[in-house]
């Protein structure tokens, strides 16, 4: 078992881009006030960055907003800015995907049926 473990950690480190293992620290920069407050900031020489900031939310969690990007293969640069608070982890970028809207007779379906609620129309569930 250990050196089949042995074998898989050489695996995954001669699997790692020669770029990625010369990486450098080109900026870290840190601060956290003890109150909740708190700041962060790194980038690496192969383009990995990210930075974020932390103040305390109003049910005690903490509530962030920040960004990070890096390069994807094909020498892009793939960037995603978040907020992470009460109401959940939004994050926004071109690269994530986003449903189809919807066709125009359906806004028409949905409207209809708020107006049946609205008016206590209820439908056999049988």
């Amino acid at each position: 078992m250990k050196t089949f473990l042995l074998v898989c950690l050489i695996g995954v480190a001669v699997a790692v881009p020669r770029a990625d293992q010369d990486a450098t620290l080109l900026l870290d920069e840190r601060s956290d006030n003890g109150d909740g407050n708190f700041k962060y900031a790194f980038e690496t020489s192969n383009g990995i960055y990210k930075e974020k900031t932390g103040v305390p939310g109003s049910a005690g969690q903490s509530n962030m907003q920040g960004s990070y990007r890096f390069t994807l293969p094909d020498g892009t640069i793939a960037e995603v800015t978040f907020v992470a608070d009460e109401n959940g982890f939004r994050p926004e970028s071109p690269l994530i995907p986003t449903p189809h809207p919807l066709p125009a007779h359906v806004h028409e379906l949905l409207r209809i049926a708020e107006d049946q609620r609205a008016r206590g129309i209820v439908f056999d569930r049988k």
